[in-house]
């Protein structure tokens, strides 16, 4: 027991793994962005066309290829939150990063070219849904044939579904250890 709590001591003083601690604060990088970008839909922020530029470039940043590379086979499992299935499900695991990183880009691309105040186009809408899509706003048809044609804020929600659905396979709660 002694020689587990001097283990457990000195894992404690040399700190997270590196890679985790990266994948953990472009989590949180991530996540402040995407509340950014929501808080201006929701006019619970003032809209601020370089702050959304900015913040879809964070998750831009983020997606795709560079987070398929925060989560190397070493990485995963406790004390990080990452599940071990992450790589018996590799491909889809990674299937998920490069649409988000699709997606990502695309609002990315918008913001880029954002006016000075929201306009209806970048809306989703209170009108009926795109491409045979939900009264619930859903609209996959539309876009898997061309998200460009997607209005941003879709784009940010779509974004955060691929997320929720990541994290719901691939994410566990990290162990609290007591003292």
């Amino acid at each position: 027991m002694l020689s587990l709590a001097c283990a457990s001591a000195v894992m404690a003083a040399a700190g997270p793994d590196p890679i985790v601690a990266t994948r953990q604060s472009s989590m949180k990088e991530m996540a402040a962005a995407a509340k950014t970008i929501a808080g201006m839909f929701d006019d619970k922020l003032a809209y601020d066309a370089a702050a959304f530029k900015a913040a879809a470039e964070t998750i831009r940043a983020r997606t795709g290829p560079t987070l398929i590379a925060e989560f190397p086979s070493a990485t995963l499992g406790a004390p990080s939150g990452a599940k071990l299935q992450i790589d018996q499900a590799r491909s889809e695991f990674e299937a998920l990063a490069r649409h988000i990183g699709m997606l990502a880009t695309t609002l990315a691309a918008k913001a880029e070219r954002a006016p000075a105040s929201i306009t209806d186009d970048m809306r989703m809408g209170s009108g009926p849904a795109m491409g045979g899509g939900s009264l619930l706003g859903k609209r996959p048809a539309a876009a898997e044939a061309d998200p460009a044609k997607v209005p941003a804020e879709h784009l940010l929600h779509l974004i955060l579904q691929d997320c929720s659905s990541c994290h719901s396979k691939f994410r566990q709660k990290s162990p609290v250890i007591a003292d």
